[in-house]
């Protein structure tokens, strides 16, 4: 449990954490993270990492994996006039409207090959520089043949489900999620910086979004979920009887699944079973359809800020999702060699260049970190730190929570420099100034970090304009 005395971990969420996990397969203690809290339509309490050595559990993440966060840097060294933002902040609602249209964004066969091939599809699709790809997390595609393959999924994945997943691909949205123009105020690794293409002064869009239709249909696959909108739950109640029962190969087969997955329950799987592994593979799609999701977004927002801010040309820093099942190798204190299903609720896998392919930049400087505050705060960009194994290589996906605490507490005031974010809405309404806090509720959930050696901070941002 990574917490402090200003920021200690809330006991009653840490009795829901302690009632999900109890009597689970651990391959080491749940991680607390800061930003802990839970919301009411999550099993699982935000910003934690849990390890399971022979079950997968899909309730131990979000119903919709592969949400996750994205920073673009500009070769542009001073702020855009106010006229460019507004053109740059109508150019994303005009191509990906909210509420969304059910325009057919993908074909059938593309939204087949997102599954399969992940980011390479988006970026042969969308002409995204190949070299790019090593800055998503996984080279953004995981491989499916380990779980049974593509013939697999493409003959169980009911034709549905690839149909309605052809619509909102790319879409951003409102709520948490957000596009954000900001500047690099402060850099702390001069190196570090460099490499991952940051420089102090430089403008950069951060942009936190889904993984789309196709993650959220498989989530509502294996059973409910209390996030469970009404498009989905319509969707399940043809998909679930067309994926499990349909396909089943005989009658005991069929009664199994009927059992495992027409309950009022989601339940845990062996990693190792014919179910486990048909999980893993549905699993695999989402996260792969979820890293196109967001290349093709990428390749957007890079399209509207060369078009508008004078030629600026774009570079992806990092793609990270923030809610994952992945199996991992563990850190040897926790069993020499050992492997386990890690999955990951609101918070960012946090590798170091030891586990990194070799020949990247995150192969030196180990995988780059979104640590975001709010649109009335900075952000930060991190590294790995020396003890991120203790953590199992994880880190809180931002401080929102944190943030809105110190305030209410009394611990934030409004930024003695007098700083504004001007922030966009999906709606017709004007754009507004929204006067920033100080950094203090970021910098003491950033300090837990640093200070437990999780992460160390390369560069700090502040937006200045914000579409949410």
């Amino acid at each position: 449990m990574f917490d402090s005395t200003d920021m200690p971990a809330d006991t009653a969420v840490l009795d829901a954490l302690d009632h999900q996990v109890s009597g689970v397969d651990l391959a080491a203690p749940p991680v607390v993270l800061p930003d802990f809290h839970h919301k009411s339509k999550m099993e699982l309490p935000s910003s934690v990492a849990v390890a399971t050595t022979g079950t997968v559990r899909p309730t131990l993440t979000s119903a919709s994996v592969n949400c996750g966060m994205a920073l673009i840097s500009l070769d542009l060294g001073e702020r855009p006039s106010t006229a460019a933002v507004d053109t740059f902040c109508r150019r994303i609602k005009d191509r990906y409207p909210y509420p969304p249209t059910k325009k057919r964004e993908l074909t059938l066969s593309e939204v087949r090959r997102a599954a399969v091939d992940g980011a390479a599809f988006a970026a042969e699709r969308w002409s995204v520089p190949v070299e790019e790809l090593e800055r998503i997390e996984e080279g953004g595609r995981l491989d499916l043949e380990r779980y049974g393959g593509a013939a697999r999924l493409l003959k169980e994945m009911p034709a549905i489900a690839f149909q309605l997943a052809r619509m909102r691909f790319g879409t951003v949205g409102p709520s948490n999620h957000f596009v954000e123009l900001q500047q690099v105020e402060e850099i702390y690794d001069e190196p570090a910086a460099a490499l991952l293409g940051l420089r102090h002064g430089q403008i950069t869009i951060q942009y936190h979004g889904g993984g789309g239709v196709l993650t959220g249909e498989v989530g509502a696959l294996f059973g409910p979920r209390k996030h469970n909108p009404r498009n989905l739950r319509l969707a399940a109640a043809v998909q679930k009887p067309l994926y499990h029962l349909a396909t089943s190969r005989s009658m005991a087969e069929l009664k199994r699944r009927y059992a495992l997955y027409f309950s009022h329950a989601c339940p845990p799987l062996d990693l190792d079973s014919t179910e486990g592994q048909r999980l893993m593979l549905a699993n695999a799609a989402a996260m792969n359809y979820g890293f196109a999701f967001r290349l093709a977004t990428y390749s957007y927002l890079k399209q509207v800020a060369r078009d508008v801010f004078g030629g600026a040309e774009g570079r992806l820093v990092v793609d990270s999702p923030h809610n994952s099942m992945y199996e991992e190798p563990l850190p040897t204190e926790f069993g020499e060699g050992r492997t386990a299903v890690v999955h990951r609720h609101n918070s960012c896998r946090a590798y170091p260049a030891e586990l990194m392919p070799e020949g990247t930049v995150f192969g030196v400087t180990g995988q780059a970190l979104l640590l975001p505050g709010t649109n009335r705060t900075s952000s930060y960009v991190a590294l790995p730190g020396d003890d991120v194994a203790d953590s199992l290589h994880s880190a809180c996906h931002g401080a929102g929570t944190v943030i809105s605490d110190f305030e209410r507490r009394g611990l934030s005031k409004q930024h003695p420099q007098g700083h504004v974010t001007r922030r966009y809405r999906y709606s017709d309404a004007a754009p507004a100034d929204v006067a920033h806090l100080d950094d203090n509720g970021l910098n003491a959930a950033v300090a837990i970090l640093t200070d437990n050696k999780l992460v160390r901070p390369v560069a700090r941002l502040r937006p200045f304009a914000v579409l949410n």
